[in-house]
């Protein structure tokens, strides 16, 4: 006879659900703290700077101090939004993901975390931005960051379906990013977005991170054809992706020289770091120079980083002097 499974530890709450590879059963603490790990909220530094420029070039519009309790709840939704996007992509993408030998691990994927887990993640986030988004309403007679909180859970979540039938996914993505400041003002002062200035800036935001995503799914370009997935790379080829990123990363610098020329709150400084972030694009691009992913993780993630804080920062400078 052959030898009986060896029993499951006296602590473990779940067992793996053959059908789909993940566990079954209540949520427990440790997976809360796994999937937190996996979704990396870190990576909000692509985000969260520019939400954080929208809502001080909105305040200094409206000719009123940003009040603390605008930004902690400013603060607040991007977190949440951030985890709720996520949580989505990891349920949504959990088989995809255990056929990839690069995201197998993640913690749905690979079983870690439960499906009714992340669900239950997923709802709570959805929630608590609704009802973050509603203290805008509560506390500051301003109705229109609660009213427009669904539209942007649903295009926070569509990214995640859109690789399945278009190779502009990547487009997706960036117009996900890019409701950041948009929102932000939006919740600041409604009447700011009457300005080009917040639309140039959300404007870069779209083509800079639909650029690099295009050049981190150089690394999955196999696989995605394997699994009939529209990534750039894999539907039009390594060589044009990457001219597709360069002219998106084009017309972001383009977007961000607009905005310096526009806006009467953006000067010297600001256009310092524009020509800054104009040489960091360059650098991005000789990292992956002939589709070399050796230096990917530098590219993505420093590279972008950098840019991201660089440009809210010069930017507040501006605005608060």
């Amino acid at each position: 006879m052959p030898a009986a499974p060896p029993p499951l530890p006296p602590n473990a709450a779940h067992a793996r659900d053959p059908a789909d590879g993940t566990r079954s059963g209540p949520a427990t603490l440790p997976q809360l703290f796994d999937l937190a790990r996996d979704i990396k909220l870190s990576h909000t530094v692509f985000a969260l700077p520019f939400a954080a420029l929208g809502a001080v070039l909105a305040a200094v519009h409206r000719g009123q101090p940003l009040r603390v309790g605008e930004a902690a709840l400013v603060l607040l939704c991007m977190v949440l939004a951030r985890t709720f996007a996520m949580t989505f992509n990891r349920l949504a993408d959990a088989r995809l993901d255990a056929a990839n030998p690069r995201t197998q691990n993640r913690a749905v994927a690979s079983g870690r975390v439960s499906r009714a887990t992340a669900s239950v993640t997923l709802i709570a986030c959805a929630l608590g931005f609704i009802a973050a988004a509603g203290g805008f309403r509560l506390l500051y007679a301003n109705p229109w960051p609660v009213l427009f909180a669904p539209a942007v859970l649903a295009l926070l979540a569509v990214y995640s379906l859109t690789k399945r039938f278009t190779w502009a996914c990547h487009l997706v993505l960036g117009a996900a990013l890019a409701a950041s400041p948009l929102a932000a003002a939006l919740a600041i002062d409604p009447g700011y977005l009457s300005r080009p200035t917040p639309w140039l800036i959300a404007g870069m935001v779209a083509a800079w991170v639909a650029g690099f995503d295009v050049i981190y799914a150089l690394q999955d370009v196999a696989v995605d054809r394997t699994q009939g997935l529209f990534s750039t790379p894999a539907r039009l080829g390594e060589a044009n992706a990457l001219w597709i990123s360069r002219g998106l990363h084009a017309a972001a610098l383009a977007a961000l020289v607009a905005a310096a020329v526009v806006s009467p709150r953006l000067n010297a400084v600001f256009a310092a770091a524009t020509a800054a972030v104009g040489l960091l694009l360059v650098l991005e691009h000789a990292l992956v120079w002939r589709s070399r992913l050796h230096r990917l993780h530098l590219a993505f993630f420093t590279v972008n980083g950098v840019i991201s804080l660089l440009l809210a920062a010069a930017g507040c400078w501006d605005a608060l002097r």
